[in-house]
């Protein structure tokens, strides 16, 4: 599993401009069963997604096409981790 953490490296005004675009990259990588969680970090300044399968090159491969990266509004830390405990629902990802 994959946290992936996104910074922002621009003013909001331009985050917001792009952020159809990435909600929907999102919405697409929540349809596809790679991402199980995602929202805004609390203050505002990005973003963190839990992302699950692929290898590191796949996961920076896949942040590449987020339309935040290809507007030069944010960057990324991925960090992977081994699941060792899940609240119940979430068993399936354990390893």
């Amino acid at each position: 599993m994959f946290v992936l953490e996104l910074t922002y490296t621009a003013p909001l005004d331009r985050v917001d401009a792009l952020s159809a675009e990435h909600l929907a990259w999102v919405d697409a990588h929540f349809a596809a069963g790679t991402f199980i969680a995602s929202g805004r970090k609390r203050p505002r300044d990005g973003g963190v997604i839990l992302a699950v399968g692929g290898d590191r090159a796949a996961v920076e491969a896949l942040v590449a096409g987020d339309p935040f990266v290809a507007g030069g509004v944010c960057a990324y830390r991925n960090t992977e981790f081994a699941v060792a405990r899940t609240a119940p629902g979430l068993a399936e990802y354990r390893e």
